[in-house]
């Protein structure tokens, strides 16, 4: 039997644009409008979130830690260590928890997508000390409040955030010709720290213009001397600031003068330089184009048409960057909707969209960061700033499929006959099981090896 194309387009708008189906929820009757009534439905900091430690409290903790760990003996110090290794995964593990009981719980699934989006757009990863415990927060700080807002906003606050300013260096970066940096000129430090440009070029390359529009090494380095005295209040070694382990501006290491960057002029004082570059580089036409093509590459496929980058590149230029109003486009894109599943899910994707199959609202007392590590997408450790791949080719390799059904059938086992795999079927995909994977669920030796056969089936790995 041949899908009717209400249950098509149903299909698309709960597994494409949302996070998977609920079988314990019915189908849209209107899936376009369904998906933008979530907007007035998000929450930015749902119940899931409520009771995570701000950003700047954690930046304190971390910081008195390692204060701990200097003043510690030989004989003291294991266990200093320990105690800072020990919090420091309870805290990513609360935060992974949060994440995904908020993506099992919400009212809008869509909206929690795009959270995911642009985390990943935006990178952290936790391979650096100090951003393991951070990782939560920044989500929580710089991309959730701003996911229906405007993209220069979210970009301020990305970019400001401790996590990011610690993950990139930039608080390690000081201007040759400021303050600081004479001084330690002056003393001839080997030891002292000069610019770096990692934030500059991470910012230019993935996170506004992209790396084919045109910069060049100059511009990079200009930027980087703009962003000087951008750095986390209350860390050893840096100038006092008050706002400890939050957003500072450092004037003592600000490189004096003007900048061009990109062929512009800029000539403000202090944090404002950079500040003004930012905005300029969110309004850019290439970062448009940028913007636009991934988010056409998550929604519509790994080779998306140029007609939708451009249309979404186009709304994005005319709204000034106004999220909601690319998001309206890419909905009324029929290639956002083409019927046959256009995208491998992610193991993030599939782990969200299994969960919510099998009806959890809530974790059971399990952990989930080390499931989602065993399935190769520990959550916030890509392991570069360009976060994780977006196309089918990274995700689709044996030893990866073998780990999901490995999870697939503890999964099952864990809901044993509770759920009817023949009748979970076709709550799940509304747009039809395939007759091949039909007829192997209908012949498994038990319930739970059916519901292992469906989440592992071809049709439910994909979106």
């Amino acid at each position: 039997m041949t899908p009717s194309p209400d249950r098509k387009s149903a299909a698309v708008a709960l597994n494409r644009f949302g996070l998977g189906v609920r079988p314990d929820e019915p189908l849209p009757a209107d899936p376009q409008a369904w998906l933008l009534s979530q907007f007035e439905h998000y929450a930015p900091l749902p119940a899931a979130w409520a009771d995570q430690p701000p950003g700047a409290a954690l930046v304190a903790g971390y910081v008195e830690t390692r204060r701990e760990l200097r003043q510690a003996d030989a004989a003291g110090e294991p266990a200093i260590r320990q105690k800072l290794r020990g919090l420091t995964q309870e805290r990513y593990r609360s935060a992974v928890n949060a994440r995904v009981a908020s993506a099992l719980t919400t009212p809008a699934p869509f909206a929690e997508r795009l959270v995911h989006f642009w985390a990943n757009h935006f990178a952290v990863s936790i391979d650096k000390p100090p951003v393991s415990g951070l990782a939560g927060a920044f989500e929580a700080e710089a991309i959730r409040p701003h996911v229906l807002g405007r993209f220069e906003d979210m970009l301020m606050a990305a970019e400001r955030h401790p996590a990011m300013l610690f993950y990139l260096d930039q608080v390690r970066s000081i201007g040759p010709g400021s303050v600081v940096g004479l001084r330690a000129e002056r003393a001839d430090n080997a030891r002292r720290r000069g610019l770096n440009e990692n934030l500059a070029r991470e910012i230019l390359e993935l996170h506004t213009v992209g790396v084919r529009s045109g910069y060049g090494q100059e511009d990079v380095t200009e930027f980087a001397r703009a962003l000087t005295g951008w750095s986390v209040g209350g860390l050893p070694g840096l100038p006092a600031a008050q706002q400890a382990g939050e957003f500072v501006f450092l004037p003592a290491l600000h490189e004096p003068g003007a900048r061009k960057v990109l062929a512009r002029h800029y000539d403000q004082p202090g944090e404002a330089q950079a500040s003004a570059i930012l905005r300029d580089l969110a309004a850019a036409p290439a970062t448009a184009q940028h913007l636009a093509a991934k988010l056409a590459r998550h929604f519509a496929g790994d080779t998306p048409l140029p007609a939708l980058v451009g249309r979404l590149a186009d709304s994005y230029l005319r709204s000034r960057g106004d999220l909601p109003s690319v998001y309206r486009t890419l909905l009324a894109s029929p290639e956002a909707w083409a019927p046959m599943p256009s995208k491998f899910k992610t193991p993030w994707e599939w782990t969200l969209s299994s969960l919510r199959g099998l009806g959890w609202r809530d974790l059971r007392g399990q952990q989930l960061a080390p499931m989602l590590a065993q399935l190769g997408q520990p959550t916030w450790r890509p392991g570069s700033p360009a976060g994780y791949d977006d196309l089918a080719a990274s995700w689709v390799a044996p030893d990866a499929l073998m780990r999901r059904i490995e999870l697939a059938r503890r999964l099952a086992a864990q809901t044993g006959s509770q759920l009817d795999a023949r009748v979970l079927g076709p709550q799940l995909l509304p747009d039809g099981l395939g007759q091949a994977s039909a007829t192997e669920i209908a012949r498994a030796e038990s319930p739970a090896t059916a519901l292992a056969l469906l989440l592992a089936s071809p049709e439910f790995l994909r979106r």
